[in-house]
């Protein structure tokens, strides 16, 4: 069975380049035929600022709004985390998205389309250290976007975001059956 993968799009702001970047990833991994793809916009969620006097691996009851959250989440084999970087850092919408969950983020995979000033590359390393205390296998490949060299005139990534996207894929997809087929 294929694995299914989640393209997280994690940033909510008004005007986010973040539902556009998603849908080309979007489109680029529904060429493949090793995995099934699902956008999964946190901005649909309105999840409240993470304030649960348990933590969530220890929590009975999950407010509605953040079990709809892990009911979108829980399917998944794999993620792709479709990010911004807010003042080198991760976007405060992710980070409260991330942190609302365990169950359903630990002992799967997950790999990064980042995208900034710089390409996003502090919100990956940051995210990276945030998913391992959830025990998430991050993949090394990544596929950072520029704003402003990485774009072409629609606003389209080039040739060469899509190869390194299409290498984290490869590594996203593998790691993510390696990781259902051993549970």
């Amino acid at each position: 069975m294929n694995p299914r993968i989640a393209l997280v799009i994690g940033t909510t702001r008004t005007g986010r380049k973040g539902a556009d970047i998603a849908a080309w990833a979007h489109r680029i991994a529904n060429s493949r035929d090793d995995a099934e793809f699902t956008v999964v916009d946190l901005a649909e969620y309105d999840l409240p600022l993470y304030d649960d006097p348990m933590p969530p691996m220890r929590r009975a009851v999950m407010p509605p709004a953040v079990q709809r959250w892990a009911d979108a989440i829980s399917p998944h084999d794999g993620y792709l985390f479709v990010t911004a970087e807010y003042n080198h850092g991760i976007p405060a919408a992710l980070k409260n998205g991330i942190d609302q969950l365990f169950d359903e983020w630990s002992g799967k995979a997950a790999g990064f389309v980042s995208y900034g000033v710089d390409g996003g590359i502090r919100a990956v390393e940051q995210l990276r250290q945030v998913l391992a205390a959830l025990r998430v296998a991050t993949v090394s490949a990544t596929t950072p976007i520029r704003l402003f060299t990485d774009l072409d005139e629609h606003g389209k990534p080039g040739a060469q975001q899509e190869a390194q996207l299409q290498e984290t894929l490869a590594q996203l997809v593998s790691w993510s059956r390696a990781l259902a087929d051993g549970k």
